[in-house]
């Protein structure tokens, strides 16, 4: 890794503060090119945290068009910079400032495609069998000319190494699957999917779909619409840690065009398959993008480039540290 006391890049404005980074705007210049500067901070007598290390590892394997680009990295003493592609804003940031006055709501076309981005950069992580772990709108960046991609894989990991269980904290409360909120530890690339729901459902409205307070208040919130699920109608839920010896209030389910009254029929089916309490039951991400809820636009953008899960793409990443 080069030192930065030569470094090239020049930082800017801070952009923001997560928990173990800073990341900044910043400029290369040998280039003259706008990049984002993930200030990682650690003790030198501690090493690299172990989130960084992965991040890094993960992200040189991740080259997608719907994903954000690692560019380089660079090492001091008790620094660790990451260097990634400049990107103008984050969703939740679109929506406030280019969504509807007043609700930041998007337009049905302009959903469609953030979500058909989204579904691409997910299917080309799952299908490398890579959890992001930590989707939410302050984690998919917008371009300039409007695309969408995945970042901050601070908390991803990859279901290919040999551990036979996760950490169930994980993923912003709000967009947490019910199954990791009731504790399991043994969740898959489903994980994801119940987060795109949410998200989905955020694009829409310009607020969150269950925005709890606490993991009670989000499982209730979540009971309210879709129904509180029993034995029945969820075999696998009494087995989940955090079931034994509650008593949960009971809820019939909310149909959800009542409480999604601006989404199509093809929209509100698309969100019933992915915010369904089995995790097997919820609908993949390659799966996904065959819905005909983006039959339209596929025929309005007959040239957009389709990623289908298992496409080589080039990956020019020699001499990468």
């Amino acid at each position: 890794m080069a030192n930065l006391s030569a470094s090239r890049y020049k930082r800017s404005d801070k952009l923001g503060e997560g928990t173990y980074a800073t990341v900044f705007k910043g400029e290369d210049t040998q280039t003259g090119a706008i990049v984002a500067l993930k200030d990682i901070h650690y003790d030198p007598e501690e090493g690299t945290p172990s989130t960084a290390v992965r991040e890094i590892a993960l992200m040189k394997e991740l080259r997608h068009e719907n994903i954000v680009r690692l560019l380089h990295v660079e090492q001091t003493e008790n620094n660790l910079v990451m260097v990634f592609e400049f990107m103008d804003k984050d969703l939740k940031k679109y929506m406030d400032t280019m969504g509807a006055p007043g609700t930041g709501a998007l337009s049905p076309m302009t959903i469609r495609q953030f979500l058909y981005h989204l579904l691409q950069g997910l299917a080309f992580c799952h299908d490398r069998r890579v959890l992001h772990r930590d989707l939410k709108p302050q984690n998919l960046l917008i371009s300039a000319n409007g695309v969408l991609k995945l970042a901050d894989f601070g908390l991803a990991r990859s279901t290919g190494i040999p551990v036979t269980t996760f950490s169930n904290e994980v993923v912003t409360l709000w967009y947490r699957a019910p199954d990791v909120l009731l504790g399991s530890k043994n969740y898959d690339t489903t994980i994801d999917m119940w987060s795109v729901g949410c998200i989905f459902a955020e694009m829409y409205t310009g607020r969150p779909l269950f925005p709890g307070n606490n993991v009670d208040d989000q499982i209730n919130r979540i009971f309210r619409v879709l129904g509180t699920p029993t034995v029945t109608s969820w075999p696998l839920m009494a087995e989940l840690p955090n079931v034994q010896g509650k008593t949960f209030t009971p809820h019939q389910p909310v149909r959800l065009q009542e409480v999604l009254p601006m989404m199509d029929p093809l929209a509100l089916d698309l969100l019933s398959r992915l915010l369904r309490y089995e995790p097997s039951m919820r609908m993949k991400a390659k799966d996904a993008l065959s819905h005909p809820y983006f039959n339209e636009l596929l025929a309005q953008q007959s040239n957009y480039n389709v990623y289908f899960p298992g496409t080589a793409l080039p990956s020019n990443l020699n001499g990468f540290f």
